[in-house]
């Protein structure tokens, strides 16, 4: 059953254990929820580095859809509030303001992951590769909606 147009007060459950050195690296944007900050771009990437002191750096890029020649960038800075709960990390791309960037799904081999937030306003599918397959993704998708995100207005993203 996939639940569209709808949005849930019902506390967002986030998975239990997360290596952090195996999560670094890059991952593609599938498929987001838009907003202002990344109207208007494709070809999206984040890119996490662990840090000596245990927090990520994250660099995220992505080119104009109006002019694939420039590439927008944004440097921030995630953390992990409470060890007791190692996917509901915070990030910060411009003091004072932090998000938060739950972890809802990874795949065993860290190769798929979905990303939201606890008011589902944010979602993020992502991928090592730039590609994903419909079977994949649609297990996402079907995961967020039961979660109380709002899936009608998830953008696939041009790789």
């Amino acid at each position: 059953m996939t639940l569209v147009g709808c949005r849930s007060s019902a506390p967002l459950h986030t998975i239990g254990q997360l290596d952090v050195q195996r999560y670094s690296g890059t991952w593609y944007e599938i498929a987001r929820i838009t907003h202002r900050f990344e109207r208007g771009l494709k070809k999206v990437s984040a890119t996490y580095t662990v840090r000596n002191d245990g927090k990520i750096t994250v660099l995220n890029r992505g080119s104009k859809d109006t002019d694939p020649e420039v590439v927008k960038t944004a440097k921030g800075i995630a953390w992990i509030p409470d060890p007791t709960k190692p996917a509901q990390l915070k990030v910060r791309f411009f003091w004072p303001f932090t998000g938060n960037y739950w972890i809802i799904d990874l795949d065993a081999d860290y190769r798929h992951a979905l990303i939201g937030d606890p008011s589902r306003k944010y979602l993020w599918i992502l991928s090592r590769t730039k590609t994903m397959d419909a079977a994949t993704y649609n297990r996402l998708t079907d995961i967020a909606a039961k979660a109380g995100f709002d899936i009608s207005r998830l953008d696939r993203i041009q790789q």
